[in-house]
């Protein structure tokens, strides 16, 4: 297989590292991140390739048309991977319009500069060319009974301004294979968990307000059912269908792992019983830290993904149990607390490496 040129958005994000580290580690192609450095963006994340001469990174919003064109002239890239996006659920109730701004915008100005680059190429380049967007099972809204799954042609019924966002861009990136040819294939991805997750998210929240001897805030009743992806699984399912996946097609990507908030919740608390023995003071059982509290407006009950397709067209499928995951997970955070103390105090974003003040 000929080496790419990858163009990696939000590659200095959660799930947008994880591709960035898969990429250099396991194969031989190149990349390009490009990323605004909002607060989820965290360059410390990429440090364990930095030095790697396969590897780049432009500060650039994907809003920003004119550096989108400069950055596309100057790298020439094979294959674009699209994953930078807001993600937080509930940072979109509060504030909607960074998601309309990033999400919807900033994907419609990064797909007319994808096609400003596309057209012009050579006929095997442009037959090769692709644009990998990367989105979320919560487009699908949720599923109200036991057994139901999302599937590729699940309708879409967002719940969030979140989602909403991301089923917008869904929709424009369909829009312009359709209308202008630009080869382009879609991922939606169950809930991602794992190393250098941003400490706002549910796991690696309830990891370290544990390990502080801090509340375990758990929505509601705990009863909401996620699918769990272990996000270096995600990693590879995503480079494996950038390069074997048919344009035009969707892929669904999930870790087969159906757990209750709550549940999850527990296996947390009884993993840092064995690993993280050593309590603060005042505290006999981590799972006396659980707090319930007022479920937040328009919580989907279950998502739950169907991952058949890719299983059965590309030969991918998790390789992470959640027990193994979660394991890893946990211990990972117990032994980088360098890492998510400069997250939270903020020492990560005021530095950006010498980019900025």
């Amino acid at each position: 297989m000929a080496l790419k040129r990858i163009l990696v958005t939000g590659g200095a994000g959660f799930i947008g590292s994880a591709v960035v580290r898969h990429i250099i580690e396991a194969t031989q192609d190149s990349v390009m991140v490009v990323d605004k450095l909002t607060y989820a963006g965290n360059l410390e994340s990429l440090a364990v390739i930095a030095d790697n001469e396969r590897y780049s990174f432009e500060q650039v919003d994907i809003c920003d048309r004119a550096a989108l064109d400069r950055v596309f002239a100057q790298y020439r890239p094979d294959v674009i991977m699209h994953l930078a996006a807001e993600s937080h659920v509930d940072r979109s109730i509060d504030g909607p319009a960074a998601f309309i701004e990033t999400n919807v915008v900033g994907t419609y100005t990064l797909l007319e500069a994808a096609r400003r680059y596309w057209q012009p190429l050579d006929a095997e380049k442009k037959q090769n060319f692709r644009f990998h967007h990367i989105s979320t099972d919560e487009v699908y809204g949720d599923l109200h009974g036991t057994d139901d799954l999302f599937t590729e042609t699940t309708p879409y019924s967002p719940s969030s301004p979140y989602s909403a966002s991301k089923a917008s861009s869904d929709h424009l990136v369909r829009a312009w294979l359709r209308t202008y040819g630009l080869p382009t294939i879609v991922t939606n991805c169950s809930n991602n968990y794992g190393p250098y997750h941003f400490p706002e998210k549910l796991i690696p929240l309830v990891i370290l307000n544990a390990v502080a001897g801090k509340p375990l805030p758990v929505y509601g009743d705990g009863a909401q059912v996620r699918d769990w992806l272990y996000v270096e699984d995600h990693a590879r399912a995503l480079y494996q269908v950038v390069t074997e996946g048919v344009v035009g097609e969707t892929y669904n990507i999930g870790g087969h792992n159906e757990r209750k908030n709550i549940e999850v919740v527990h296996s947390i608390c009884d993993l840092l019983e064995e690993l993280a023995p050593n309590k603060p003071q005042g505290v006999t059982k981590y799972r006396d830290l659980i707090t319930y509290v007022k479920d937040r407006p328009g919580h989907d009950m279950r998502y739950a993904i169907d991952a058949g397709k890719i299983d059965r067209e590309l030969g991918w499928r998790p390789q992470e149990t959640f027990e193994s995951g979660i394991r890893k997970t946990v211990s990972w955070y117990l032994n980088n607390e360098t890492w998510w103390r400069r997250v939270q105090d903020g020492s990560y974003a005021g530095e950006r490496l010498g980019l900025s003040d």
